[in-house]
């Protein structure tokens, strides 16, 4: 086995909407197992609802992921908007109040994929940023929040930056030793939130494509070494699509160039089934069946990954926990 290469920090292990692979995505259902299952961080992506309450849902349109196209009483809310260029048909959570989607109940996404999630369906709320706050701090566990489109929201009349800060804030966090980091695919949202507070940030990053807010033409241009410096003069770390690891089976040498730079390295997103596993690591053809997500995980934690996000945080936990005892021996 080659020498495993060492992190800048401990490895974390950030359940990804929860444990999504196991209940419906961003619901206290499924943030509850992921800490159950050793998860240090929960991910709520938060977006706003049209009183300018923060809630958990992986995009603002939520026809996906809640029961709302069965309530008649919603049914002329449903409309075409473009976001950040692109055009979505379907029900969007600023158009209605808290109290409004407090009424809808949450669904598998992936339900092809998934279908043992779908006896989930209809138990759970949208929660609320305040209630996963609680959640977390009842169990000791972080929280790592995405703020979605937050160039489209502020352009609509609700800017979430200082909103997640003041509720940051008031729960106690806002320095760098805080149980928290917040990302996003933005740049000129987390510069401000540079400003504001001095929780850790962290720049997400794509293999394709660049930031909706065009701080940068391109995610590609953003990992020279110089623009990894510049990142590091505002955030704590990277977020990049795992793909970005590998070309092949031989790393890409990102992971070193970015701790070279001071940045920590928190890839996404880790899952189970064949149908997002590398060829490697898949088991047969059924793209719903498990392949071996322990050992896609472990070959990146030895490269010096400092923490990854997992839809099935349990798997992510014992891997992490392995190569850790690897490197004591």
């Amino acid at each position: 086995m080659t020498e495993a290469i060492s992190p800048l920090s401990a490895p974390i292990v950030i359940a990804h909407r929860g444990a999504s692979g196991e209940r419906p995505e961003h619901t206290l259902g499924s943030y509850e197992r992921a800490i159950e299952q050793g998860a240090d961080f929960i991910e709520p992506d938060l977006v706003p609802t049209k009183d300018d309450v923060l809630v958990a849902r992986h995009e603002n349109e939520i026809s996906e992921t809640t029961d709302v196209a069965a309530h008649p009483e919603f049914a002329a809310r449903r409309t075409t908007k473009t976001i950040d260029g692109q055009k979505l048909t379907g029900w969007f959570v600023e158009d209605f109040t808290l109290a409004e989607l407090k009424t809808l109940r949450a669904k598998e996404r992936l339900p092809l994929l998934r279908p043992e999630n779908r006896k989930y369906d209809g138990q759970f709320e949208i929660p609320t940023l305040a209630e996963i706050i609680a959640l977390a701090k009842r169990h000791h566990v972080g929280i790592y929040p995405e703020t979605k489109h937050p160039t489209y929201f502020a352009s609509i009349g609700h800017p979430t930056d200082a909103l997640l800060v003041k509720q940051l804030q008031a729960a106690g966090w806002n320095t760098p030793d805080a149980p928290v980091f917040i990302q996003s695919f933005e740049v000129e949202n987390l510069k401000r939130i540079h400003q504001m507070t001095g929780i850790r940030l962290i720049q997400l990053v794509d293999k394709e494509g660049g930031p909706a807010d065009g701080a940068a033409p391109s995610y590609a241009a953003m990992l020279t070494p110089e623009g990894l410096r510049e990142i590091a003069s505002y955030a704590f770390g990277i977020g990049p699509n795992k793909s970005m690891l590998w070309d092949g089976k031989l790393p890409t040498g990102l992971i070193s160039a970015a701790h070279a730079a001071g940045l920590r390295v928190h890839p996404w997103t880790y899952r189970a089934e064949n149908y997002f596993l590398p060829s490697e690591y898949r088991n047969g053809l059924n793209p719903r069946e498990h392949g071996d997500l322990d050992g896609e995980i472990k070959a990146a934690l030895r490269r010096g990954l400092d923490g990854f996000f997992s839809d099935f945080p349990g798997i992510g936990v014992k891997a992490r926990d392995e190569v850790q005892r690897e490197r004591k021996k």
